[in-house]
């Protein structure tokens, strides 16, 4: 086991068969925290923003945030009740590109496709981004390192996921759990406190906010409606990864369908009740909150500026902190929990985006790398690529979540659209073949279900576009234009080597002659078992070539070559350049060139070795001589092995790993008890 190995499994843990694939599923318990933690901590930031937008025209303005928060709610609901329609519909995965693919045509799944993979990308960032704020806040030291911060996350996250999705999911379920328990139980005593008239104030209900320029004095019709749609747009960034269950379908255990169903009603349920509970405690408690940006918006009561080193604490600690007043724990535990969840928020997305990116390899829209399983059953490359965009978009912003989030839902929404009028189709076509009456009733309510949700779902989309475009979401859309235009480039590829690979008559056609060259470098026993091999496949003509750099080296090899009489003529090729691999090249190309129909066969010793670092030490010449006649027609290049005594090493190793019994083999029965002796 080399070091990559030993790296690989202290890092990622032992390799698993694809035999093993199904103890990776997930029970209901895990896929909710799994699959559920974005939508679920976007109630650490969606509020703040909902309460940021309002801020604009005063304090006044956020007597519209609990209906707001109402809008946002039965937007939520809306489309968790269209997408339970479509996971009992498409339970492969593909969620919302296979209800674009297979009734909309392939232009309308691909542009899901973008908007989905940058929806992922920007999950990830944004989450990241608002956690290393948290830290920041927390720890000072962190102040003005947030990108670095958030870089770590990110690569914490990428080891864990490559874990596999079933170990990631039991690190994730806990903190996620708490997390429920920490804002739900927070939201019922703040109620509690409420109902009995004993609700105190927020740290910031004190202060008041000075309207931004040209929002002073009584908003005309036309302002208020801008004012409360950026409002709502910006709180829609709680329906992001709501999506995420109906691409992770195949992840659940069975009844795959019915426990993702089951899932999203849980998650939307949940993701309610924390968003309306926060929102309506901040009101009633007089929470103060703007634009961290923006601080010069509050004032004191007497109408003074606030002090220089005021620090504004998010929505979720002002509560908090007021509501747990005489018990600092509590509040503690609030904060804390609300940091962690919005790190694994990201974990969403790395459920997501490496399922979605598997499905579109398969279809040829990506490159083929991303369809592999890696060592312990996840898509690890499609893990790796999200990671290193997450990074290089939390570091082109530094880190900020108020820049970041303006290119957030864009993605999401047109996904949501595509996905409603593909649903909308796939029930009208089946009603035309379905004569059970009660199974007819069910189609047309499931299709009545998407119809409203396009509908609400398209005028959010408008909303979004109108009043995040010159904020940021135009970049959403070039990214998303981007990756279509690359995914059509990658299939138009495939689609041309494949029809360039078809066999046709011509390739019965066998080459008129073989011109065999076996490269030698000493007459040594590599090189003598290379000619015998060569000759074993008694080619038209064979001889053995030899680059000459040093003129003595090279009368020792003619005598030796002599001495040894093999019967192969030995070609010298001189190199005034001490170049190596060039006269090879060209050598066999000059032989292609003056036959065209026949193949010249290169054969070349290599050496077989136990360590790693001796990889270093040999082969390398060979190595760039094989890259280099890949690219040279009708040369084919054989590799002859000589295996030396450090290869019995690597082949004693592979036996005992081979034979070693794993924790777990036994209850497994992949072994039998009255073997484990014997195999140890």
């Amino acid at each position: 086991m080399g070091v990559g190995d030993v790296s690989k499994r202290i890092l990622l843990g032992r390799k698993l068969r694809s035999a093993q694939l199904g103890e990776t599923l997930l029970p209901k318990r895990i896929a909710l925290p799994v699959f559920a933690s974005d939508a679920l901590s976007s109630v650490a930031y969606a509020p703040d923003e909902v309460f940021i937008m309002l801020a604009i025209a005063g304090a006044s303005a956020y007597t519209w945030s609990w209906k707001i928060g109402l809008a946002v709610a039965l937007v939520m609901l809306t489309v968790v009740a269209s997408y339970r329609q479509t996971v009992h519909a498409y339970p492969s995965g593909g969620g919302d590109y296979e209800v674009a693919q297979v009734n909309l045509g392939r232009n309308a799944s691909i542009t899901v496709a973008s908007a989905l993979l940058v929806d992922y990308v920007m999950t990830v960032a944004v989450s990241i981004s608002s956690a290393a704020a948290y830290a920041a806040g927390a720890i000072p030291s962190l102040i003005g390192h947030e990108a670095t911060v958030a870089t770590a996350a990110v690569v914490i996250l990428t080891a864990i996921n490559l874990r596999g999705v079933r170990e990631s999911g039991a690190y994730f379920a806990v903190p996620t759990y708490l997390f429920m328990v920490a804002i739900l139980g927070m939201g019922a005593y703040g109620m509690l406190l409420l109902l009995s008239g004993n609700l105190p104030e927020a740290e910031s209900a004190h202060l008041e906010i000075q309207p931004q320029a040209g929002w002073e004095g009584p908003l005309s019709q036309v302002a208020l409606l801008f004012l409360l749609a950026r409002a709502f747009s910006s709180g829609c960034a709680a329906l992001t990864g709501v999506e995420a269950i109906s691409n992770g379908v195949p992840a659940f255990q069975r009844p795959k369908s019915k426990n993702a169903a089951t899932t999203l009603l849980l998650l939307a349920l949940i993701a309610v009740s924390m968003l309306m509970t926060i929102i309506l405690l901040a009101n009633e408690m007089g929470v103060r909150f703007v634009d961290p940006h923006k601080l010069d918006q509050l004032r004191t009561a007497g109408g003074g500026a606030i002090p220089s080193d005021y620090e504004q604490h998010p929505v979720i600690s002002q509560i908090a902190a007021a509501v747990f007043d005489s018990f600092p724990p509590a509040f503690y535990f609030v904060v804390t929990v609300t940091g962690v969840i919005l790190v694994l928020a990201a974990n969403t997305a790395f459920n997501g985006f490496p399922v979605l990116g598997s499905i579109l390899a398969k279809d040829g829209f990506a490159p083929r790398a991303l369809g592999s399983r890696g060592d312990r059953l996840a898509y690890s490359n499609g893990i790796v690529f999200l990671a290193v965009m997450a990074i290089t978009l939390i570091i082109a912003f530094d880190a900020e979540t108020t820049k970041l989030i303006q290119l957030y839902i864009v993605g999401v929404f047109v996904s949501f659209n595509i996905s409603q009028l593909g649903m909308i189709r796939h029930w009208t076509r089946h009603l035309t073949t379905e004569r059970d009456a009660a199974e007819r009733r069910r189609m047309q309510r499931a299709r009545a279900i998407n119809t409203f949700g396009l509908g609400l779902t398209s005028v959010v989309l408008v909303i979004v576009l109108i009043t995040k475009f010159l904020h940021g979401a135009w970049i959403t859309i070039l990214a998303m234009g981007f990756f279509f235009a690359v995914m059509k480039a990658i299939k138009k590829h495939y689609d041309g080597v494949e029809r360039e690979l078809a066999a046709d008559e011509t390739d019965k056609a066998l080459p008129t002659r073989v011109h065999a060259i076996v490269l030698v470098s000493k007459l040594h026993k590599p090189t003598l078992r290379a000619l015998a091999f060569a000759k074993a496949t008694r080619p038209n003509s064979l001889e053995g070539v030899y680059v000459s750099v040093d003129q003595s080296d090279t009368a020792r090899l003619l005598e030796e070559w002599d001495e040894r009489n093999t019967g192969i003529p030995l070609k010298v090729l001189h190199s005034p350049y001490r170049e190596v691999v060039k006269p090879i090249v060209e050598y066999a190309s000059a032989i292609r060139g003056a036959n065209p129909r026949s193949v010249v066969a290169v054969y070349i010793p290599e050496y077989v070795v136990g360590r790693w670092w001796e990889q270093l030490l040999h082969n390398q010449t060979a190595l760039r001589l094989k890259g280099r006649l890949l690219f040279t027609p009708g040369v084919m290049v054989i590799s002859v092995p000589y295996q030396l005594r450090s290869s019995g090493i690597a082949l004693e190793r592979e036996e005992r790993e081979e034979h070693r019994v794993h924790a777990g083999d036994l209850r497994r029965g992949r072994v039998r008890g009255n073997d484990r002796q014997t195999k140890r």
